[in-house]
């Protein structure tokens, strides 16, 4: 099962988000989120966080369409985004996308990129997107469709990812290793109409970029 949870960062083009939309079992609303679901013309199951962004209006909204709220104190020890995060771990969610996570706020964007190794640790999928960004942590391995335009990057999470070997992109990797802070996984490019990138032990961030 699939949660959609969307966070209150930049959200532009509405009609790249229509495909998660449909995947998702469950759409969770981190506080100032609420934009986005109205203009998605989403109703959420549950409005998540300390509401300190959420403007007056579309808290009224939410509230008359019933939706479930679960207001947390304003200091409190995490994001309003990792109790959203953690409460689709409790309800079972095998995985999790977030949109909204990535924004100008460089510090939230990483500790959302952060979030995923969590959840990697507790054996949940969780991918990060936005208009130009797709970005999914793994520890073992991954399929991808090619799309035009889009280029594929390769970033170790840890100090040292083993064993990365690819297939189906321009620039191939055969059971190499990549340091932490190496560049060399950066902006490569696919061949084949899908490719299959797999490492023997670490965290590799797989990012799906475009212009």
């Amino acid at each position: 099962m699939t949660a959609l949870i969307v966070c209150s960062g930049s959200v532009d083009d509405y009609s790249c988000y229509e495909k998660y939309f449909k995947l998702a079992k469950s759409v969770i609303c981190v506080d100032g989120g609420a934009k986005y679901v109205r203009k998605f013309g989403i109703v959420p199951d549950v409005l998540i966080g300390d509401l300190d962004s959420i403007s007056d209006e579309d808290l009224e909204y939410l509230m008359n369409m019933k939706v479930k709220v679960m207001k947390y104190p304003s200091q409190k020890d995490m994001t309003d985004t990792e109790i959203a995060v953690d409460y689709a771990v409790d309800e079972g969610f095998k995985e999790v996308i977030i949109i909204g996570g990535i924004g100008t706020r460089l510090d939230h964007t990483l500790a959302n990129i952060l979030l995923a190794k969590k959840l990697l640790d507790k054996g949940v999928k969780c991918t990060l997107v936005n208009e130009n960004n797709e970005i999914t942590l793994i520890k073992d391995s991954i399929k991808i469709a090619k799309e035009e335009d889009v280029k594929i990057s390769l970033l170790p999470l840890t100090n040292v990812v083993e064993g990365i070997t690819t297939k189906g992109l321009y620039y191939p990797l055969n059971c190499e290793d990549i340091e932490m802070g190496s560049s060399r996984g950066v902006s490569n490019e696919f061949k084949d109409e899908v490719a299959e990138i797999s490492i023997k032990s670490g965290i590799l961030i797989v990012i799906k970029s475009k212009d």
